[in-house]
């Protein structure tokens, strides 16, 4: 794919949504840690309604401590892989308290080393609480920069390299948030739904799906 193509894809979907940002919820980074660390094999759908109950009892890491593993096990038992992800949330919590002053850093490193925080987590904190342009590839992103021809990549490593290297600095910030949402609403991994994208005259696939029938 030309640069053309790709520049023009991000113009389109910026004029759609000019200003994308996460489904989930959240009020502060530490909230937006909790959420993104919870989000993994599950939906933000998911996610919101647990967090909308444990976030008023506990969204600072010293309360969430004082919550403890099996309180926040009750508010996220609904979410898949929730016995680990709570046992990572407290861990995280207490790494918080007693290394950053109770603060989310706002350095790759720091993040990474961080319980059940990998490349992906940290990419969406830093764009998202820190506005920092990372680009943050789940299986939405693969498949929507691999299928449309964006930028390919065997793997999501590849693919984040890929983007960073193909997306104009000016469409960087908000890239990640435009092509999952995409890739959740229209560019669907079992059947893509070309009959209603705004992108599928720049988009590489073949072939395109049809309608289904009425």
């Amino acid at each position: 794919m030309n640069a053309q193509k790709r520049r023009a894809i991000y113009e389109t979907l910026q004029s759609l949504d000019p200003h994308p940002t996460t489904e989930l919820e959240y009020r502060t980074p530490f909230e937006l840690l909790i959420a993104v660390m919870l989000s993994a094999q599950a939906t933000d759908v998911g996610v919101n309604k647990a967090t909308r109950k444990m976030f008023p009892v506990a969204n600072t890491p010293r309360a969430m401590l004082e919550l403890g593993e099996a309180g926040v096990t009750e508010y996220i038992k609904t979410i898949g892989l929730y016995r680990t992800k709570a046992k990572n949330v407290i861990a995280t919590s207490r790494i918080l308290l007693e290394q950053y002053g109770g603060e989310v850093p706002a350095e790759r490193e720091a993040l990474e080393g961080l319980p059940g925080v990998g490349r992906k987590t940290a990419n969406v904190v830093l764009n998202t609480a820190f506005g920092q342009p990372t680009i943050a590839v789940d299986t939405h992103i693969f498949r929507v920069s691999n299928r449309t021809g964006l930028a390919p990549g065997k793997d999501v490593r590849a693919v984040e390299t890929a983007l960073e290297k193909f997306t104009p600095s000016e469409f960087r910030q908000d890239a990640h948030h435009w092509l999952i949402l995409h890739g959740r609403y229209v560019c669907k991994a079992r059947r893509p739904e070309c009959w209603h994208c705004a992108i599928e005259p720049l988009c590489e696939y073949r072939p395109k799906t049809p309608p289904p029938e009425l």
